[in-house]
């Protein structure tokens, strides 16, 4: 009884003060005045009686009282004729009032101030720097990479636009980036899609400007209205203007996105790289790793080279010119790019070599034709290719892109199972999937990826290829009191989904012991990590290898039109070949040979990868751009890295 006695006291105090607060201005500066009188006025009285060398008389005493409370409440305390003290009281009043309301003045200034840098909304004065604009979870492997590139630079910057917290931004990115070296990271809150809001980061005056997707099913949509709206704060295209770099998700929305992008923006489409490069790295294991380290800043990157003392020579004669590079284009005067080009194309004065190379200052020009072996040289005939069996698990809406990919590529007579959740064939039309060739055989089945029994059913080890892609389950409108709440983001429950069909497929590897040939999709670099698969295995993670992309064409804006040959049907892209078809198998020889052998093909060879080492990491196995002078000992086994037509 006695605690709620005290509860509600307390109670009726804290009504009764805000009850005093609310009454106004005038009415808390009147109790504020009473409030104050009722405290320095006994103490005045206290220090005077209590002082010993205070008057002696009454009226002395008070007349100190008086001056103890004036000084104590700034109002002077002055003593004389009551006209005199009034107008000492007024004039001290009138002071205070003004001190006061300056102070309140100068306070408000600093704190809206501060408010305003804390809510990200000052301008970004920065020149040559990179700016980002949006938020989703490809912003941490852009400025991952962005900060590894701009690592040998002594000043540089990253403006974040997005509508989130300021500060919040900076937490997250410095958790999930770490250390930013001499990158500064400047966020600024604000839309993407206003002009005005847009001058926060200053595009104007930036290197490049990338639009990442929102995560979501308009992510592409907002990226059409940023891109119109960054159309509107920066000028038209010229030297200055910067390079923009946009991506969407859907292939539908690609032609919009790249007619709001403008002839000089770039715009990478998320389902078409993706499932191209599932269907080629499905069809060659170990593909994947290969174009991990040509697209990350860690290992060796694409870079334009001057011709300097190569004028006038063959395109074939300049693949052996360089000892610790490898060739593979030329960069023309107008901007355009010729990859893996005639060996007879003859190099011109304003052509640039692209080649491949650990940095800028590694490409330098050695001649290492004298390594070439003409004894170790393979000239016999390449393999004929065969029919295959492919299997492909899940569904979503890169999965018709797929079939339409491998129906290009596949020796006729291949065949190709899908098995996915009947809901969800029926969702995508999976039996109006026809493919655009008559290589392929396509047969559907439905079935859980994530039961055990369906794939028991599958013989999945007889297959020459397995495709894992992410497939999002049926929505569950009513979850059960005490039951787990399934995950709301879809690319998360997809990637759930994947994480455990590749549990049973381990289990059915090692039953069978045999080592599956699997290629996944997944959309999180983070569950990658958690996958339970072989070391070394093939994983596309859709969000890390757009931001590459993205962050590799703002470093160089040639990279955009590489990137459009390796990653479309028509044109060149890397391949993995027996190494036993370019140089003898078993015998120590020069890479100088193997670049050699590749050349007559009209390839360019630019690593291998090792048989044996394809489970061991870091590198698994893949070499790429080694020292022509190397000398290495190729098994049956082992692949030859090139670049050749498709």
């Amino acid at each position: 009884m006695a605690q709620q006695h005290t509860a509600s006291l307390r109670l009726r105090l804290r009504y009764r003060f805000d009850h005093l607060v609310s009454g106004g201005t005038t009415a808390l500066i009147g109790w504020l005045a009473l409030a104050c009188l009722a405290v320095v006025v006994p103490a005045s009285m206290v220090l005077v009686w209590s002082d010993r060398a205070a008057p002696a008389t009454l009226s002395g005493r008070l007349t100190a009282v008086w001056v103890s409370v004036g000084q104590t409440l700034k109002i002077g305390g002055a003593v004389g004729s009551p006209l005199y003290v009034l107008a000492s009281v007024a004039l001290a009043l009138v002071a205070l009032l003004f001190v006061s309301t300056l102070v309140g003045l100068i306070t408000t200034g600093i704190n809206r101030r501060i408010m305003s840098l804390r809510l990200g909304h000052s301008t970004v004065l920065e020149t040559g720097h990179t700016v980002v604009l949006g938020w989703s979870d490809q912003v941490f492997p852009v400025i991952g990479e962005l900060v590894a590139a701009h690592a040998n630079q002594r000043r540089s910057a990253i403006a974040v636009l997005a509508p989130q917290d300021k500060v919040w931004m900076e937490d997250e990115i410095s958790a999930r980036v770490g250390d930013s070296g001499r990158t500064r990271i400047i966020c600024r809150n604000g839309s993407t899609t206003d002009p005005t809001e847009l001058g926060r980061v200053s595009p104007r005056t930036a290197k490049a400007v990338l639009v990442l997707p929102p995560t979501g099913d308009t992510g592409d949509a907002h990226v059409v209205k940023t891109l119109l709206a960054l159309d509107a704060a920066v000028p038209g295209p010229g030297e200055e203007a910067p390079v923009v770099i946009a991506a969407v998700r859907d292939s539908r929305n690609h032609v919009t996105a790249r007619l709001a992008a403008g002839p000089f923006g770039h715009v990478l489409c998320v389902d078409d790289i993706v499932a191209r490069l599932l269907v080629q790295t499905a069809r060659q294991p170990g593909l994947s790793l290969v174009y991990s380290e040509l697209l990350d800043f860690e290992g060796d990157e694409f870079y334009p080279a001057a011709a300097e003392g190569l004028v006038g020579r063959t395109f074939g004669e300049v693949l052996l010119c360089f000892a610790t590079s490898s060739a593979v284009g030329l960069l023309h005067a107008d901007g355009s790019v010729t990859l893996n080009p005639d060996p007879g194309a003859t190099i011109g004065p304003a052509d640039r070599i692209i080649v491949i190379s650990r940095d800028d200052d590694t490409v330098l020009p050695v001649d290492v034709a004298s390594h070439v072996e003409e004894d170790a040289i393979v000239t016999g005939a390449p393999r004929t290719a065969r029919a295959e069996r492919l299997l492909l698990l899940g569904w979503n809406r890169r999965a018709p892109l797929v079939i339409e990919q491998l129906d290009q590529y596949v020796t006729p007579g291949t065949t190709l199972d899908v098995v996915a959740l009947g809901a969800c064939a029926a969702t995508h039309g999976v039996r109006a999937v026809e493919p655009v060739g008559s290589c392929l055989e396509v047969t559907f089945h439905d079935g859980d990826i994530t039961d055990p029994c369906t794939l028991a059913k599958l013989d999945v080890p007889s297959y020459d290829g397995v495709i894992v892609i992410g497939e999002t389950e049926p929505e569950v409108p009513d979850v059960p009191v005490g039951a787990l709440a399934p995950v709301s983001d879809p690319q998360a429950r997809a990637d759930d989904r994947t994480l455990v069909a590749l549990l049973h497929l381990r289990a059915i590897g090692e039953a069978a012991q045999r080592e599956l040939s699997l290629t996944t999709e997944m959309s999180d670099d983070g569950n990658r990590l958690l996958a339970p698969a072989r070391e070394g295995a093939d994983f596309i993670v859709s969000g890390r290898l757009i931001s590459l992309l993205m962050t590799q064409i703002s470093e160089s804006r040639y990279l955009a039109a590489v990137f459009e040959e390796l990653f479309t049907a028509a044109g060149h892209e890397f391949h993995l070949k027996p190494a036993a078809d370019y140089v003898r198998a078993g015998h120590e020889v020069s890479f100088a040979t193997a670049v050699e052998s590749a050349r007559r093909r009209r390839e360019c060879a630019v690593g291998y990868r090792l048989r044996a080492r394809s489970a061991t990491g870091p590198d698994y196995g893949v070499r790429i751009n080694p020292d022509k002078r190397q000398r290495v000992r190729f098994s049956e086994e082992d692949w030859l890295i090139v670049l050749a037509e498709s």
